[in-house]
């Protein structure tokens, strides 16, 4: 029985209320979003909460229990129906690249374009080639590459069949840091270049974040908020999003209405009104971003730790056993250990929630 089409729609993907997983039991439950043409969106969370899996079933890997997905206004997948995966012009590029060790990379590239002319394959596979800047490297093979250009050489060879969309799972994981930060951002003008959305599978927010239009944080199955990389940062959704995004910690304090707190880093005030009643106990995100070095202030904590990062300098500071904060100062800045630091604090995104919670 086929997949029936679905009514049109402005997104190119949707994945609705979709629930999945192996043996009968669930690993990704009740997860929706969507995803605009053109767009790059990101899977992010920590191990073991069930990125893989969602991209699984994307692909047509794996059937669905509950939910529904769509791509480009066409149901692709339900619970007992699922598009094969061959028919869902869907292109995916591999952690471990998965080239053809015994084809050159012409033949490699050229792979799913069995209907076309040697001719035709041969201007399309070199054109995608020049796109990755490897034209150049046509007839040499897959060890003759660094692991870069491997992974562009997967890239071009998702991208032959002209797939609706891409999905890019943990593509750069084997390259060093420099590497990886480089060519995270090539692919990116690549696909913006083409027009062509994709799915980023990561556990890198660096990554996530300078890659993607759209980002998905994932916890134990469920996704806890789809948004912007700015809105993540700044307004999490919940206590997770807000500590696993980002670098911070929580200091304790006191609601002392519904924009501003009490707590021993002095007065906090910030962009949002929560609810609380006046004297709640609450836990308020301090960001090494919200502090800022003022000699005239009378707040100065201890420094218990710093790390040297060349432009710049992570200071860890305690006021009490109960508060302690991260600050990053400029390097010209230095301060040893055991100093008090004059120091305010500057948080324009006010991000806090109950103790209790």
């Amino acid at each position: 029985m086929g997949i029936p089409a679905s009514p049109a729609s402005d997104w190119l993907l949707e994945v609705n209320n979709l629930s999945c997983g192996y043996g009968g039991e669930s690993v990704v439950k009740d997860v929706s979003f969507a995803l605009s043409q053109g767009d790059i969106g990101c899977l992010l969370g920590p191990s073991g909460c069930g990125k893989s899996t969602i991209l699984r079933a994307l692909a047509g890997f794996l059937p669905l229990d509950a939910g529904e997905i769509r791509l480009a206004s066409r149901a692709i997948s339900l619970p007992g129906r699922t598009l094969a995966p061959e028919k869902r012009r869907i292109g995916m590029v591999f952690q471990d690249y998965a080239l053809f060790p015994h084809l050159n990379i012409a033949d490699n590239v050229g792979f799913g374009l069995k209907d076309m002319s040697k001719v035709e394959r041969r201007h399309k596979v070199l054109e995608l080639l020049d796109l990755v800047h490897l034209k150049d490297l046509a007839d040499s093979y897959p060890h003759e590459l660094s692991g870069g250009q491997q992974q562009r050489v997967a890239l071009a060879r998702a991208l032959a069949p002209e797939p609706t969309l891409i999905l890019l799972d943990e593509p750069f994981s084997n390259l060093d840091a420099d590497l990886r930060r480089r060519l995270s951002l090539d692919v990116r003008d690549i696909l913006k270049t083409l027009g062509i959305s994709a799915l980023l599978v990561t556990h890198d927010q660096q990554e996530a974040f300078a890659m993607c239009d759209q980002v998905a944080v994932l916890r134990d199955g469920r996704l806890l908020q789809w948004d912007v990389p700015y809105n993540l940062y700044h307004e999490p959704a919940n206590r997770f999003v807000a500590s696993f995004v980002g670098q911070g910690g929580f200091i304790p304090g006191k609601a002392l209405g519904p924009d501003t707190i009490e707590s021993e880093l002095g007065i906090i005030r910030g962009n949002r009104a929560y609810k609380w009643p006046p004297g709640t106990l609450v836990d308020v995100l301090i960001r090494p971003d919200d502090i800022v070095y003022a000699p005239d202030s009378e707040l100065r904590p201890r420094v218990i730790e710093k790390t040297f990062a060349g432009t710049s300098t992570l200071y860890r500071f305690r006021c009490s056993e109960e508060t302690e904060f991260e600050a990053l100062f400029r390097s010209h800045l230095d301060f040893h250990l055991g100093e008090h630091v004059p120091v305010r604090v500057e948080a324009d995104h006010l991000i806090a929630f109950e103790r209790s919670a």
